[in-house]
Order: structure tokens, then C-alpha cells, then sequence
């Protein structure tokens, strides 16, 4: 592992990044994105990252979110629901609970998908391996209560709303 990989994740694992990250990360993300029509994405030069597009829970209308993601071998990717390892679960993963039909952009390619919430067996299984892949999501799980929700998505065939 390089130096500069065991920085960023020791610097990822402080409560103080944890109070900056969660209103830098995500709007320099959607700018670039934007910027460069889905071509680049800046948080994914540490973890690869989707821009997740999903109906909102109470208001229905779309909503945008640069995500780190888990891409799997099978084709599906894992969205970890940390919130930077503060209390209350992400708002995107309410959504994703009310609305399971989305679209992501994946390497400058809209992929329409559907998201399930993994629990059990299969939550424990894909847990282990998000900590294999990101240790620093053990830290952000040790400071909080509630369980960080996973979810797989997997490319369907339609756009959402179809």
C-alpha cells in the first residue's frame, strides 16, 4: 500500500473530516462531473465512485449524489451507507429504500439499476469485504449506533420511470 493510500485513510478516519467531507466532497464531485459530461469523477482518484440519481423519498423529484461505490465482478456495485460516520443514515439511502429504481453514471455511462438492501448473511459477507477494500468504514461504524446500511445495485434493462 503506498504512503500517500494509508494517509488519505488514516486522514478519512477523523472526526474532523467527518464534519468537513460530508459539504466539500459531494458538491466538488457534482461540478466536475457536470463539467466533464460524466467523464471524470474527483473523489473516485481515491475509491472508485458513481453519481447516483434517484427519486426522492418525500418529494419524488430527482436527486443527485456522488457516491463512493464497491464495483463487484459480477457487474452489480456496492453503495455503503456511512454518512462519514455521523448519526443519522445518508438521505440517499432513503430513497434508494422508497425508490429502488435509479440510474447511476459509471465511467461517463448512464446505467439505469435497481438497489436491494442487504441484510443477513449477505450484509455480513459484503460487510467483510467493504472493510477489506476500505478499512477506514470500521472507524466511521465504531463511532456510531446505527448499522450502516448496504445495498447492492444491479443494471436493469429500462430507465427508472419507464
Amino acid at each position: 500500500m503506498s504512503v500517500g493510500l494509508r494517509m488519505m485513510q488514516k486522514v478519512s478516519s477523523t472526526r474532523a473530516f467527518a464534519k468537513v467531507a460530508p459539504h466539500f466532497i459531494p458538491a466538488m464531485d457534482r461540478a466536475v462531473h457536470r463539467l466533464t459530461r460524466g467523464k471524470v469523477l474527483l473523489s473516485a482518484r481515491m475509491l472508485p465512485g458513481v453519481v447516483l440519481t434517484a427519486q426522492g423519498a418525500k418529494s419524488g423529484r430527482p436527486r443527485v449524489t456522488p457516491l463512493a461505490c464497491m464495483p463487484q465482478e459480477d457487474g452489480t456495485w456496492l453503495l455503503i451507507g456511512s454518512n462519514f460516520g455521523r448519526p443519522g443514515h445518508p438521505a440517499w439511502t432513503a430513497n434508494l429504500l422508497a425508490h429502488p429504481d435509479a440510474s447511476i453514471s459509471w465511467r461517463g455511462e448512464d446505467v439505469p439499476v435497481r438497489a436491494r438492501l442487504l441484510t443477513g448473511e449477505e450484509r455480513a459477507a459484503a460487510w467483510r469485504a467493504v472493510l477489506a477494500f476500505w478499512p477506514p468504514y470500521a472507524t466511521y461504524q465504531a463511532r456510531i449506533d446505527r448499522e450502516i446500511r448496504l445495498f447492492r445495485l444491479t443494471r436493469t434493462a429500462t430507465e427508472p420511470g419507464e
